[in-house]
This record gives structure tokens, C-alpha cells and sequence, in this order.
């Protein structure tokens, strides 16, 4: 699980994140364990991801459904804007890490 992240970190991932495209989608089914697994494969690859909530529009199922997502996944909550969640979680090795938060 990674650690909580601070108002500048989540601001500064989410900077990072303005030019991801969405690497998962949730539909009408909401999270399966296809979401999950998706979400963790690419979490795994890139540590910064962009999930998007295509037929939900209410932010507390959204809220909702991010936070069980970063219960199953490990991962930390950057940020939700509009429909789309930003996830984070450092690469478990630290050779191939990729990102560097700052503080």
C-alpha cells in the first residue's frame, strides 16, 4: 500500500497526468475484477494512470468506487477530475521506478 499522499504530490502527479490518455475504462458493470486487473497491469507498467467513468456521473459513486479500487489495487488517489480518476503506485522495484515525487 503506498503511503498518503500530500496536496503537492497529488498536485504535482496530476500534472504528470494532463497528457495521459484514460488506460481503463468503467462502464455500466461498474468495478469487476476485468477493472481490477486492468487497473493493476497498467499501474505496474506505468505507476501513473487515468481511469475514466463512462456511465457514472454521480461524484459520490465515483468517490466510491476510487476508493475501492485503491483498496484492491494498493494505490493512491492523485486526484478526480470530472469523470476521470488519476491513480498512482510506485513501481515495487525501485531500479525501474519512473516517477520521483518530490517532499
Amino acid at each position: 500500500m503506498t503511503d498518503h499522499l500530500n496536496g503537492a504530490q497529488k498536485k504535482y502527479l496530476r500534472g504528470l497526468a494532463h497528457k495521459l490518455k484514460p488506460v481503463a475504462f468503467v462502464g455500466q458493470k461498474g468495478i469487476t475484477g476485468a477493472v481490477i486487473k486492468a487497473v493493476n497491469g497498467a499501474l505496474d507498467d506505468h505507476e501513473l494512470i487515468k481511469l475514466k467513468f463512462v456511465d457514472f456521473k454521480e461524484k459520490e459513486v465515483k468517490s466510491a468506487m476510487a476508493e475501492t479500487i485503491e483498496q484492491q489495487t494498493g494505490c493512491a488517489l492523485a486526484g478526480m477530475i470530472g469523470h476521470t480518476a488519476i491513480f498512482y503506485r510506485p513501481q515495487s522495484d525501485e531500479k525501474r521506478r519512473k516517477i520521483k515525487i518530490p517532499g
